[in-house]
């Protein structure tokens, strides 16, 4: 597929979660393979143009992170012009605008959800960033603010005639959150509307089989998974294969998880210093930890690292704690041993056997609801 003129590798997207879909993830994921496109934290339009220091750490990029997109939030049809012209002078290849995002501090600015419900205003301010620049601008949205507002369809089809190059639509509304199940018929109402432009689907994508799903029933031209990538880092080179062959590959085993883990780890202290990368981490490791088997004490400890040495020595205490429940190779003893990542939501009318959908909660960041 492309967007714009960019023609992608896959039609797999990384969804922004803000305060994890940063530099290092970002690469890290790319170089596992699959994504074809991915898109930084939401970052807010004044404090790029203010030139904010953590808001230029937002969208810091490298060549190897490409092709990738800028996400900006805010109301001020000006700033957002502006803002816009500066994410392609920076090198974006695209630049997304928030409408889906449901938190207070954002929704209260008239950004975020709040643009769905105001859609000759937001029309305006789109058509002037599109003006303004030549790269390609896309739209991220949920399905309303709520039940009775189900805006989505409509803003599709004003946004396509506005110019835009794609919508990304989260199946649930502001209302929601994250809560209750993705509404596929929803999404499929937006892919209706629009024309000729493609239609980005996403949530509750936690495996390959959920990502097929969502495009067979909703027609959408590409999926955009968040946090199934935080789960499951590989899940795009998964779902990539899966999509080709048909085949589901095997997860990784316990070494690799290790070896993508500890990387990941080392592009934190190299973005952030090697303290606060450190400190920053906390709140990634236990993420890797959950498909570890048993791993109560790095879990306990993860949570307290300071430094490279700090890591290293938690990882090495664990691994040998490990190992009473692992055979020869290193591998789980078949009664400790996980089942497959068997979580693909597949419909509203039935829950799947398998992992529950309170095994992958929205991880906690720097805003109270996602």
């Amino acid at each position: 597929m492309r967007i714009g003129a960019h023609e992608l590798s896959t039609n797999l997207f990384l969804s922004p979660l803000a305060g994890y879909t940063n530099l290092p993830f970002r690469v890290t994921l790319r170089e596992l393979g699959g994504l074809g496109w991915a898109t930084t934290d939401l970052v807010n339009a004044r404090s790029l143009i203010e030139r904010n220091r953590n808001a230029l750490k937002m969208v810091e990029s490298s060549p190897e992170d490409r092709p990738l997109a800028i996400q900006l939030f805010g109301s001020v049809p000006e700033e957002m012009r502006d803002a816009a012209l500066m994410c392609e002078e920076m090198g974006a290849q695209s630049v997304d605008i928030n409408m889906g995002c449901p938190v207070k501090k954002v929704v209260k600015i008239g950004g975020g959800s709040a643009m769905m419900t105001e859609l000759d205003k937001t029309a305006a301010l789109v058509r002037g960033m599109i003006k303004a620049v030549k790269i390609p601008v896309t739209a991220k949205m949920r399905l309303g603010w709520d039940d009775d507002n189900l805006t989505a369809p409509d803003l599709a089809r004003v946004l396509e005639d506005t110019g835009v190059a794609a919508i990304f639509v989260h199946g649930r509304t502001r209302a929601q959150g994250f809560s209750g199940r993705v509404n596929l018929a929803g999404i499929r109402s937006v892919v209706k509307a629009v024309k000729s432009i493609p239609v980005i689907g996403n949530g509750d994508v936690t495996t390959p089989v959920a990502a097929k799903h969502m495009l067979e029933e909703t027609g959408c031209a590409g999926v955009s998974i968040g946090r199934g990538a935080f789960y499951d880092p590989w899940i795009f080179r998964r779902t990539a294969q899966y999509f080709e062959s048909g085949e589901l590959l095997a997860e990784p085993p316990f070494t690799e998880r290790v070896r993508v883990m500890r990387r990941h780890f080392e592009r934190y202290c190299e973005f952030y210093g090697e303290d606060h990368g450190a400190r920053l981490f906390r709140k990634v490791a236990p993420w890797y930890a959950k498909r570890f088997g048993p791993a109560k004490p790095f879990k306990q400890r993860i949570i307290t690292i300071r430094s490279r040495t700090d890591f290293e020595t938690v990882l090495a205490e664990y691994i040998e704690w490990r190992s009473q429940y692992c055979d020869e190779e290193g591998e789980l003893l078949p009664r400790f041993a996980l089942g497959p990542m068997t979580a693909s939501f597949m419909s509203d009318e039935a829950e799947p056997a398998g992992l529950n959908r309170s095994a992958i909660p929205v991880p906690k960041g720097p805003v109270d609801v996602w």
